[in-house]
C-alpha cells in the first residue's frame, strides 16, 4: 500500500474520528480480550486448586518470574507502541517500519534470555522461597515454571505482533488473537491437568503446557492478522539493519516500564517470603488475590493499551483537545471498573474464594485479606491512567518512580513491619497504605506533565 493511502487510513482512524467513538473503538476490543485473559488465568488456578492446595501454592509462588516475563514483553511493547504511534502521527512511515523490525529483534533477544534462565534459575528461585519446608510444593513448582520459561517464545511473539496491531489502531485483531489463546488454554487445561480423553494426567505440568500452547496459538493468529490486515507497517526484512538509535528510543520508554513491572516481581517474591513464614495457605491466599484482582485490573490495562496510541498520536499530531478528552473519558471508565471490583471484594469475598476450592483455613484468612486489600481499588484507577499518560508521552520514568516508591519503598517495608507487630491480618493493610502514597506522587507528576508538555500544545481539532 502506498504511503499516501496509509497516511489517510491512519489519519481517519486516529486523527479525525470523534474521541468518544475512538476510545471505545480502540479500547473495547482490548478490554474484552484482557478480561478473557484474566478469566483464563483464573480458570487455570481453579483447575490447579482441584489438584491440591499445595499445587495452588506451587503455581502461586511461580508468579514473580512469570511477572518478569510479562514485564519484559509488555514493557518493550510500551516503548514500541509509543514510538510507532508517534511516528505514524508525524507521517514518518519509514521510521514506523524500521521501529517495528527493530522491536521484533528485541523480542527475539528477550526470549533467548528467558530460555537460558529457564534452565538455570528455577530451582534456586523455589529454594529461596520455601527454605526446604515443602518438597511437594518445590517439585510441582519447578516443573510448572520450567515449562513456562523455556517455552516462552509464544508469549513474546504474541506481545510483538499484538503491539503492532494496537499501534496502528487495529485492536479488534489484537482481541481476536488474545481470545484465540485464552480459549485454547481454557479448553486444554482440564484435558491436560486431569488426563481426559485418554491422555495421561499431568497435574501442574499440564497447566503449564496448556498455557504455552495457548500463547503460541495467540502469537500465530496475531502474526497472520498483521500480514493480512496491517498494511501500515511493512515487516519485510529486505534491507533490514539494526538501528541503535531506534532501539535506544524504544528502550528509553520501555526500560522504565520494564523496571516498573519487574518491581512487581520483586514485590510478590518478597511478599511470598513474608507470608510463607505464617503458612503455605497464607501464600496461596496471596496468589488467589492476584488472580482475582487481575479480573478487574486487566480490563483497565486493556483500556490503557487502547488509549496509549491515541495519546501518543495526538501528541505527535499536536492535538491537545483530543488528548485531554481521551484522558477524561478513560478516567471515568477506569473508575467505574475499579468500583465494581471494590464492591466484589468487600461484599462477596467468600464466593470468590470458594471458586478455588478454598479450605476453611483459606476462607478464614482470605475473607479479611480481600476486604482489606480491596479498599485500594478506589485509588488505583487514577494511578493506572496517570501511568499510561506518562508512558504515552515518553515520560515512563515517572511511572517507574511511582512504582518503585509504591512497591519497594512503602509496600514491602510496611508489610514486614506490620507482620512483626500485628501478625498476618495486619500485613494486608500494606496495600492501601502503599496505594495512598502512589496517588499523591502520581498526582504531582501528572500536574508537572500537564504544565510542561500538554498545556503548551496547540488546541487542535476535537
Amino acid at each position: 500500500m502506498n504511503s499516501k493511502k496509509t497516511e489517510n487510513i491512519t489519519e481517519n482512524k486516529m486523527g479525525i474520528m470523534p474521541v468518544n467513538k475512538l476510545v471505545w473503538n480502540m479500547s473495547f476490543p482490548m478490554m474484552v480480550s484482557m478480561l478473557v485473559q484474566a478469566l483464563y488465568n483464573i480458570v487455570d488456578s481453579i483447575f490447579v486448586a482441584r489438584v491440591s492446595e499445595d499445587a495452588l501454592t506451587a503455581v502461586s509462588l511461580a508468579f514473580p518470574l512469570q511477572t518478569l516475563i510479562i514485564a519484559v514483553g509488555a514493557g518493550t511493547g510500551v516503548g514500541l507502541n509509543a514510538l510507532l504511534s508517534k511516528s505514524l502521527g508525524e507521517k514518518n512511515f519509514k521510521k514506523a517500519n524500521d521501529t517495528a523490525l527493530n522491536g521484533g529483534f528485541l523480542y527475539i533477544m528477550s526470549y533467548l534470555l528467558f530460555l537460558v534462565l529457564g534452565f538455570t534459575v528455577v530451582k534456586p528461585f523455589y529454594i529461596s522461597q520455601l527454605k526446604g519446608s515443602s518438597p511437594e510444593i518445590f517439585d510441582m513448582g519447578v516443573q510448572y515454571l520450567s515449562i513456562v520459561m523455556i517455552f516462552s517464545m509464544g508469549i513474546f511473539g504474541q506481545f510483538f505482533f499484538e503491539r503492532l496491531l494496537t499501534s496502528t489502531g487495529k485492536t479488534v485483531f489484537s482481541m481476536i488473537s488474545q481470545l484465540s489463546g485464552a480459549i485454547t488454554n481454557i479448553i486444554l487445561d482440564p484435558i491436560l491437568i486431569f488426563g481426559l480423553f485418554g491422555l495421561p494426567r499431568m497435574d501442574v505440568a499440564g497447566a503449564a503446557i496448556a498455557t504455552v500452547i495457548g500463547q503460541c496459538v495467540a502469537a500465530i493468529v496475531a502474526c497472520v492478522c498483521n500480514i493480512k490486515f496491517n498494511h501500515e507497517v511493512d515487516l519485510s526484512l529486505k534491507g533490514f539493519r539494526l538501528n541503535g538509535v531506534l532501539i535506544g528510543n524504544i528502550y528509553m520508554v520501555g526500560i522504565p516500564s520494564i523496571i516498573m513491572q519487574s518491581i512487581g516481581s520483586i514485590m510478590t517474591y518478597c511478599m511470598n517470603k513474608i507470608l510463607i513464614d505464617f503458612s503455605s495457605t497464607a501464600a496461596a491466599v496471596f496468589g488467589v488475590y492476584f488472580k482475582l484482582q487481575s479480573f478487574f485490573f486487566m480490563p483497565v490495562f486493556g483500556l490503557n493499551n487502547g488509549i496509549t496510541p491515541i495519546i501518543a498520536y495526538s501528541y505527535g499530531a499536536q492535538q491537545r483537545k483530543r488528548m485531554i478528552k481521551t484522558i477524561k473519558i478513560s478516567m471515568k471508565i477506569a473508575f467505574c471498573l475499579m468500583l465494581f471490583g471494590f464492591a466484589c471484594f468487600e461484599f462477596v469475598p467468600h464466593v470468590l474464594l470458594r471458586m478455588f476450592d478454598a479450605s476453611e483455613e483459606m476462607l478464614g484468612i482470605g475473607r479479611l485479606a480481600l476486604r482489606i486489600i480491596g479498599t485500594h481499588f478506589l485509588i488505583a484507577w487514577f494511578c493506572i491512567i496517570a501511568g499510561t499518560i506518562f508512558q504515552a508521552l515518553g515520560k515512563a520514568v515517572y511511572s517507574m518512580i511511582v512504582s518503585i516508591m509504591r512497591q519497594l519503598v512503602v509496600l514491602i517495608p510496611a508489610a514486614y513491619i506490620l507482620a512483626k507487630i500485628g501478625g498476618l491480618n495486619a500485613v494486608w493493610w500494606s496495600f492501601p497504605i502503599a496505594e495512598a502514597m502512589s496517588l499523591a506522587v502520581s498526582a504531582c507528576c501528572l500536574i508537572n506533565i500537564y504544565k510542561k508538555i500538554i498545556k503548551p500544545l496547540p488546541e487542535g481539532k476535537e
